[in-house]
């Protein structure tokens, strides 16, 4: 933190943000709430009108509002209002509040509420860097920014530094989806590249790269960069429905709001899509057989070192049509560790097992003294799944209209304990050339992964038969 903010109230680290039920008013608050419309018990904020709520985030000379408020009114408030809205608002109340409009104004006083106000910016861009991707919120800000700056030196150098890091935050995201685009639009199907340069595609996984270990912890690199990349807000957006009274087209479009958490899903499938090619590509069985087991030890390394993403992509693509059917290649293989991932990853009692591991892996976390230790990459879908359940369980508003802010306590409790994984740095050194296979080796289509699954163990019934043909026909123009 800056050094003009010794002063202020000491916010804990992401993790104990939501240690307690909820938010509770006695944990920095100087002031008593001055604006009536909310509603407390127990000490613990439930409900108010969506204006005592805004009122509620703005800091005054006695008052700085608590970081857990802050993390979770600005990731929730979306649903109710575009985030430029709340910053014209912010600045709007800050400016009248503080009489920042006004030359002849107190410099005391600005001396006592610049460095809030400044705090407040500076922890919106940080953790939600992305809203300013928007030029009306670049625009507030810098004007806001502005305001306080204008009278001393240190905050200038303080409001500059802020900027400074957004700007390096939101360019780094630009790249970082440039490199998605070049990455989908060169993706070729692999039963192309086998039919027009079969010569370029005789190497496999194991050639890259021999030792399961090394490849869980390159597939660790992929996850974690992929995870940084997601913005906490991606998924209240994932759930935002489209107020059909808004004709506002000249915000940045809906699609790129959740792009980064798409991409992640995106490569979830790929991996599984690769697994899957890999085990059916070999024409002799006792090489697929090989390659079935070479992943189950990937995934077992995986599972070791709280990657449950991708343990979870290797499981869906073992378990594919294409490739389970293949009985007499399985029979080759010793199935009792494949067995254990299994019961690991059973989805039964609500992945309950899995629920357990990823417990165990936050607890370790937690105490971790190396970085590897800290690393908790959650089976992804199933987080989705599981906020998806939470907004689609309970309403946005109560029947008074009141915002149910008991609710969004839920869903940042939920997304604040994935930030805090998401900034793990990955201890592992990066492998470019594996790294490199495992992002754009073409991968076969489910009708090609069928058609190599046919050619290598003959259809079993006259269903699979037809299919075979029909595929044969279509994919390589065979009779």
């Amino acid at each position: 933190m800056f050094s003009y903010l010794e002063s202020m109230p000491q916010t804990p680290p992401f993790s104990a943000m939501f240690d307690s039920s909820g938010y509770n008013r006695n944990l920095y608050q100087s002031a008593e709430d001055s604006c009536g419309g909310l509603y407390y018990h127990d000490n613990n904020l439930l409900s108010g009108s969506l204006e005592a709520l805004i009122q509620h985030l703005v800091p005054n000379v006695d008052y700085y509002p608590d970081r857990t408020y802050i993390f979770t009114f600005l990731l929730s408030s979306r649903l109710f209002m575009h985030p430029y809205e709340l910053m014209a608002k912010v600045c709007h109340l800050c400016v009248e509040h503080q009489r920042l409009s006004d030359p002849s104004g107190d410099k005391n006083q600005i001396r006592k509420i610049a460095p809030k106000i400044l705090q407040l910016l500076t922890e919106w861009t940080e953790t939600f860097p992305y809203d300013f991707r928007d030029e009306r919120m670049m625009r507030n800000l810098k004007d806001l920014a502005h305001r306080i700056a204008s009278g001393e030196e240190t905050y200038r150098k303080n409001v500059q530094q802020m900027i400074q890091c957004l700007i390096r935050k939101l360019a780094a995201l630009s790249q970082y989806e440039e490199v998605l685009a070049k990455i989908s639009s060169t993706s070729t199907d692999r039963l192309t590249v086998l039919k027009t340069k079969p010569q370029s595609i005789q190497r496999d996984i194991i050639t890259v790269c021999s030792d399961p270990y090394t490849l869980a912890q390159q597939l660790t690199h992929i996850e974690l960069e992929r995870l940084n990349y997601i913005g906490p807000e991606e998924f209240v957006q994932a759930f935002v429905q489209k107020d059909p009274l808004d004709n506002d087209k000249s915000c940045y479009s809906e699609r790129k709001k959740t792009r980064n958490l798409e991409a992640y899903v995106e490569w979830f499938n790929r991996l599984s899509y690769l697994v899957a090619t890999e085990i059916c590509m070999p024409v002799k069985k006792k090489h697929r057989a090989r390659m079935i087991e070479y992943f189950i030890d990937v995934a077992r390394e995986c599972f070791n070192i709280g990657n449950f993403n991708s343990l979870m992509a290797i499981i869906s693509g073992m378990n594919m049509s294409p490739v389970s059917r293949l009985k007499k290649t399985w029979a080759k293989v010793k199935t009792a560790k494949f067995d254990v991932l299994e019961h690991q990853m059973d989805p039964s009692s609500n992945f309950y097992n899995y629920r357990t591991a990823l417990r165990g892996a936050a607890q370790r976390s937690l105490t971790a003294h190396s970085s590897r230790e800290k690393i908790v990459i959650p089976f992804f879908s199933l987080l989705i799944k599981d906020i998806y359940f939470l907004n689609e369980g309970c309403a946005n508003r109560l029947p008074n209209g009141h915002v149910n802010f008991e609710k969004f306590w839920e869903l940042a409790k939920q997304v604040s304990e994935f930030m805090t994984w998401k900034q793990v740095e990955c201890p592992f050194e990066r492998d470019r050339k594996i790294l490199q296979y495992l992002l754009t080796i073409p991968v076969f289509s489910e009708d090609a992964l069928y058609l190599a699954s046919y050619e290598s163990e003959g259809p079993e019934n006259h269903i699979e038969k037809d299919r075979w043909k029909s595929l044969r026909s279509s994919l390589l123009g065979r009779v």
